[in-house]
């Protein structure tokens, strides 16, 4: 079972690139942040007429967030629980089967928090300690848990070509990478650094500077596994070579494989 997060930064902007990676690629499962756009104006059809079934969670202009599954997807759950007055689409869940289990899938799109010292920092760090609840409340359940999305946290130096450029984003405040710890903490394993712990991979290359030629990269986009998902983890990857392509995302796919 092949598990994929890409923030595609506007489908329709990235529809044809989108539609040419899952061809070649075949992931069974896809999500996607950064869709912007209602869930009535997602293309849906395109990808249905591909073989996935697709749920989402959208919002005009930015945000939202979508899972393509080819198998069909059951107690699909919208929006981060914890606070009703929070209306930013960043969040979506779903059952996916998996031969003879099923698995849980979460598309997740997580603040920025730029710029450090501001309500947009403070609303970061509540809607991480919302989400380790979250998924506090989902690993009791013990059924294998996949987590992905545009996390937003550049876990450790070695996650950055440059960590120091760094220092005054709150991609990499100690109070950012802290609440990523303690995520990891409940007993989630990071399932790119699992199979690939050397320095060097990035999934974010800004658009500005020639950042992807000189390989000045940073990554967050991140694929966190419970204990009984990481127990069936048999390989994980970032394709680097769509950030390559005409009109590309600034992002890149990143996957896992389970097996199942």
């Amino acid at each position: 079972m092949k598990i994929t997060t890409w923030n595609i930064n506007g489908v329709k902007a990235r529809l044809e690139g989108a539609l040419a990676y899952l061809k070649e690629q075949q992931p069974d499962v896809i999500c996607l942040q950064e869709i912007k756009s209602l869930d009535e104006a997602f293309p849906r059809q395109a990808f249905e007429d591909l073989g996935y079934n697709v749920a989402t969670h959208g919002q005009k202009g930015f945000n939202g967030v979508a899972i393509l599954s080819k198998a069909p997807l059951e107690d699909v759950e919208r929006g981060l629980h914890g606070d009703d007055t929070d209306d930013h689409a960043r969040w979506i869940e779903a059952l996916v089967p998996a031969g003879n289990r099923v698995v849980r899938v979460v598309s997740i799109y997580l603040p920025n928090g730029n710029p450090i010292g501001t309500e947009k920092f403070a609303y970061k760090l509540r809607w991480m300690e919302r989400f380790k609840r979250r998924a506090r409340h989902l690993l009791a359940d013990e059924i294998p848990l996949v987590l992905a999305g545009d996390l937003n946290i550049i876990p450790e130096p070695e996650d950055a070509k440059r960590p120091q450029a760094w220092a005054n984003d709150a991609l990499f405040q100690p109070e950012s990478r802290a609440a990523f710890r303690a995520l990891l903490a409940l007993g989630l394993t990071d399932g790119v650094r699992a199979t690939h712990p050397e320095p060097g991979i990035y999934t974010f290359w800004d658009y500005q500077a020639g950042a992807f030629q000189k390989n000045d990269g940073i990554r967050i986009d991140h694929i966190l596994l419970s204990c009984e998902a990481a127990d069936m983890l048999v390989s994980s990857g970032i394709d680097t070579f769509t950030r390559g392509w005409e009109k590309p995302s600034d992002h890149v796919p990143v996957w896992v494989e389970l097996e199942t």
